[in-house]
């Protein structure tokens, strides 16, 4: 990439693949200088299963990206979701050789290379190791140990594990597409950082993200990330629902279900009908938007049951777990109707929908401040913060080389100066001792 302040997010999504080329403005908002998209083929609920049709799709994407902004683009901040995505708690803690040190971030990404480590079962790995409170010799819920004094630092984490062959699988796609991957991001995360306010997190917030192909959660509370699950349903199980219970196929019944679907079977009359045109010559078919909510309602009722199995096994009903700011829905699947209100009447918690527009300039186009580009948006803020903290990294050694530089050109000087100085002569010396003797005597 030419330029250093210009990050990429790709989404690989069951349904779309989102390519977004950004950067942020003077007042640190998004700028999105190109975006491209692409029907998703070779995804299945999240995971990669034919890499030909997955390849093709996201240079599809990214070359409309690139034409759009005129940006040549070589790398990419990637999220990844699936089935296969699990998390776990961990605790760990290193011994510092001087106590009398301030703990520096090379401690803490030492503790953090240390939960890499860690033994996982056959063809997992790590994708996240996200710190959650540190101990510093003992003292508890620390959320910033830097520039403490201390010989053990101990901290909990959030560890995001993932199958080995579908975190390849991407990674091959994207370098076949002829990029490099600058990052991977798991999607609930990135979806987060778009929606979600800093205020939000620290109350105690659930987020949402139904998609095509997985339902994604991620809950934080006090301003930390505490559970993270995937649920191998989306939007698509809903579509696939309406196909068999209407007897049409899929385009027919995906339009059915963004048009005319609710997801509150209540709110339509019985006599209100939609017309399906037959095929080839057939008679058109009929079918009532009571029905089709019913069919709606049953399977968005079954999703929402099993988040909200995971949110109680995070512990949201203890007092300290308390999530106060409620649940937060986001992805293609919020735009559905009614959905808010059957959220709040399944989980009795407040519900609102998410859309990245906060995070986004104003003159964006109107388009993806809906909820089903929030994880594209996340991905980019992503890239972004990793472009931050790299020029931040680079800047910091260029001030140290600077700051050496000047003290060997001191150190120079300093020599040059001894040497200027000329050798006195034997009758030199003495007059000058005859003169100090005169100037004492006096």
């Amino acid at each position: 990439m030419e330029h250093n302040d210009i990050s990429v997010g790709l989404d690989i999504g069951t349904t779309k693949i989102v390519a977004m080329i950004g950067r942020r403005n003077e007042y640190g908002k998004i700028e999105l200088l190109g975006t491209g998209k692409a029907k998703s083929l070779g995804v299945h609920r999240g995971v990669v299963n034919n890499i030909t049709q997955t390849i093709q799709s996201i240079q599809m994407a990214v070359d409309e990206a690139i034409a759009v902004s005129g940006i040549k683009i070589d790398e990419a901040v990637v999220g990844i979701a699936g089935q296969h995505i699990r998390s776990l708690q961990h605790s760990d803690y290193i011994t510092r050789p001087n106590a009398e040190d301030v703990i520096d971030e090379e401690d803490l990404e030492k503790l953090e290379k240390q939960v890499h480590k860690l033994v996982m079962l056959p063809g997992e790995e790590i994708i996240h190791v996200l710190p959650q409170e540190f101990k510093v010799d003992g003292q508890p819920e620390i959320a910033q140990p830097v520039g403490m004094y201390g010989g053990r630092l101990e901290a909990n984490f959030h560890v995001v594990v993932g199958q080995v062959s579908s975190i390849r699988n991407v990674g091959r796609c994207i370098k076949s597409a002829g990029l490099n991957l600058a990052g991977i991001t798991l999607e609930p995360l990135a979806s987060a950082e778009a929606v979600l306010s800093i205020e939000e997190k620290e109350a105690g917030v659930a987020l949402i993200d139904i998609g095509g192909g997985t339902t994604d959660l991620a809950i934080f509370k006090n301003g930390i990330i505490r559970h993270t699950a995937v649920i191998p349903f989306g939007g698509n199980v809903i579509t696939e629902d309406i196909k068999e219970g209407c007897s049409i196929i899929e385009k027919q019944a995906e339009l059915l279900k963004t048009k005319f679907g609710s997801a509150w079977p209540g709110e339509n009359k019985d006599n209100e009908i939609v017309s399906i045109p037959g095929l080839r010559g057939r008679e058109p078919k009929e079918i009532t938007l009571k029905n089709l909510s019913k069919i709606i309602h049953a399977r968005v009722v079954e999703i929402i049951e099993q988040v909200f199995l995971e949110i109680k096994n995070y512990g949201h009903e203890e007092p300290k777990k308390k999530l106060i700011a409620g649940i937060v829905l986001t992805g293609g699947g919020a735009n559905l109707k009614h959905l808010k209100q059957l959220v709040e009447y399944i989980t009795g918690m407040d519900t609102r929908i998410g859309y990245p527009n906060e995070n986004l300039a104003g003159d964006s186009d109107e388009i993806f401040s809906s909820p089903q580009y929030a994880t594209a948006v996340g991905l980019l803020m992503n890239g972004l913060n990793r472009l931050d903290k790299k020029n931040l990294k680079t800047k910091q050694q260029q001030a140290v080389q600077k700051e050496e530089a000047i003290e060997k050109d001191n150190e120079v000087e300093e020599e040059i100066e001894v040497r200027k100085e000329p050798k006195k002569s034997i009758f030199e010396k003495w007059g000058d001792r005859f003169r100090d003797f005169l100037d004492n005597a006096e």
